[in-house]
């Protein structure tokens, strides 16, 4: 009772210093693009905090905890994807060309370099729909931990931070929301400096923990083996369930996701110089091997403790729920006082997070849609981007009720696969090769999202049951759930679609514009120039 006061007043002792803060640097800002247009510093931490936040700290420490160290290869496709590749093979041309075509968001730049205002709509459209799926998984781990920290139930706790963020948004601007964002990620880091040592501490080092978790595979349940899991410190036995889930969805999913953010595309874009993105790279890999290589470290870990503790994995302890592992884990283990300083810490992160997809989504459907595509004055744009930023907050909160429990690995999956088949194609080979045409961009974006979608309704296990369009079909779960158990094709229902949609994306890109009319040498040599290699 007395840690759940004490948790209590850090919360709104937090709440009320940081609206306090960004109103007071509200001042210079007219546009929600204007309120993401960062120094170097900042672009870095926040690159940090976004693609992941609270989904790598909740979602996917939950994750490790299930799943093991396989996880760890996520981390390095995240610092060298999602970070290396991002910023230095992408980013500079990218904001150079977008620079060149007066291009600020992704929906805004896809439009511009291929002359397609179809293009520019449909990807305004898509990400509109999506992005409250991603958010959602974000406002799910902050809401579990409150939930747990705060011993208030899940859908009060989803309602009053949802609140919180919605304030936040009014009231923040300019400078204010700009030092709010480096504070966060600076405490964030030092957050989990202390999370991974004192997990070490209380194993007794970081041989002995690792000893003590390679110990206790045999308490692996069998169901688990027969799926793949080999114990914590083993990989996943190769062609398994959990490796394709592991392997299709959350690393090659999330990591190569990654590259294709429309948040981070629009960081780029909004950059005053290449300079800020070569000091970006440094702070932002660390950043991210920090965020997302912790949760993934102290994950499995807390199979050990919670064994030495309660005699139970850390899956039971959180009754079945991954995204309860890691509040459960802080709040009954680590000492009181740290479990006060996770919980801003989070908060922290989810608040950074949750306001770039708000921004996103907001300017996708209010500014790119109807500002550019139904060619609204810049009255209108104002207002339907406020009808864009309350509709995804509304949808955001829907979805974060509705989705099952432990989901925000997999809505992240999600989220990262569909962006990825559907703009990195067009986007890629669009910053590199001039032989991309409108029509061949188009094939690209409408296969790659296509393809994605019918996956989901008819083979990947997830969508399928949960969407149960295949089961009014065809009286199945998906179209190969009736085949041989262990056979190739049984175990397609665990390929995620990113495995089949992104190489489709690519096909129809190269092909089609190989085929189609070339965009003209004016347009070319506008969109390229400022790119001299």
């Amino acid at each position: 009772m007395v840690f759940t006061i004490i948790n209590s007043i850090v919360v709104m002792g937090y709440l009320i210093g940081v609206c306090y803060l960004v109103y007071k640097g509200r001042g210079r800002t007219r546009t929600p693009l204007h309120q993401i247009r960062p120094d170097s510093g900042v672009m870095a931490l926040s690159h940090g905090a976004i693609p992941l936040g609270a989904t790598a700290v909740i979602g996917f420490g939950g994750g490790g905890a299930f799943f093991g160290f396989s996880l760890l290869w996520l981390c390095f496709l995240c610092v060298i994807v999602g970070v290396f590749s991002a910023f230095v093979l992408c980013g500079k041309r990218a904001r150079r060309m977008g620079m060149a075509l007066n291009a600020h968001t992704l929906p805004e730049w896809l439009g511009e370099r291929y002359q397609s205002r179809f293009i520019m709509g449909f990807a305004a459209l898509l990400i509109f729909a999506v992005i409250p799926i991603y958010a959602a998984a974000i406002l799910i781990g902050v809401a579990r931990l409150i939930e747990v920290a705060l011993h208030i139930p899940y859908v009060v706790a989803l309602l009053a931070f949802s609140a919180f963020v919605a304030v936040y948004l009014i009231l923040g601007r300019g400078s204010g929301v700009r030092y709010i964002d480096a504070w966060h990620g600076v405490f964030m880091v030092v957050i989990m400096a202390v999370f991974c040592y004192w997990t070490y501490w209380l194993l007794g080092g970081v041989v002995p923990a690792h000893q003590a978790l390679a110990e206790i595979a045999p308490v692996v349940p069998e169901r688990w083996a027969a799926l793949g899991h080999q114990g914590w410190t083993e990989g996943l036995r190769a062609g398994s369930p959990f490796w394709w889930i592991v392997c299709s969805s959350i690393m090659y999913g999330v990591g190569i996701g990654a590259l294709v953010q429309p948040q981070l595309v629009t960081r780029f874009l909004t950059a005053s110089s290449d300079r800020e993105l070569n000091r970006s790279v440094l702070v932002a890999g660390i950043f991210s091997l920090v965020m997302v290589g912790v949760p993934l470290i102290v994950g499995p870990l807390t199979n050990v403790i919670f064994m030495q503790q309660f005699d139970q994995i850390a899956i039971a302890v959180a009754k079945g729920n991954m995204d309860k592992i890691i509040p459960l884990y802080v709040m009954t283990v680590m000492p009181w006082w740290f479990g006060a300083l996770f919980l801003v810490g989070v908060l922290a992160a989810a608040t950074v997070a949750l306001r770039s997809q708000f921004y996103s989504g907001a300017s996708s459907f209010g500014q790119d849609f109807y500002g550019k595509i139904m060619s609204f004055r810049s009255e209108g744009q104002i207002f339907t981007t406020q009808v864009g930023m309350v509709l995804t907050i509304i949808a955001t909160v829907l979805w974060g009720i509705v989705l099952p429990a432990g989901s925000i690995m997999f809505a992240t999956a999600f989220f990262f696969g569909v962006c990825a088949s559907s703009f990195l194609p067009p986007y890629l080979l669009g910053l590199y090769w001039k032989g991309v045409t409108r029509t061949g961009a188009t094939a690209s974006m409408l296969g790659g999202a296509g393809m994605s979608f019918i996956w989901m309704l008819f083979f990947h296990y997830q969508e399928s049951a949960a969407l149960g369009v295949c089961e009014v079909l065809f009286d199945q779960v998906n179209v190969v759930a009736g085949s041989q158990p262990t056979s190739w094709q049984w175990q397609l229902q665990y390929v995620d679609p990113i495995v089949i949609a992104l190489p489709t994306s690519f096909a129809l890109c190269i092909w089609v514009s190989r085929k189609t009319r070339k965009m003209s040498r004016d347009h070319l040599n506008r969109c390229f120039k400022y790119i001299t290699k």
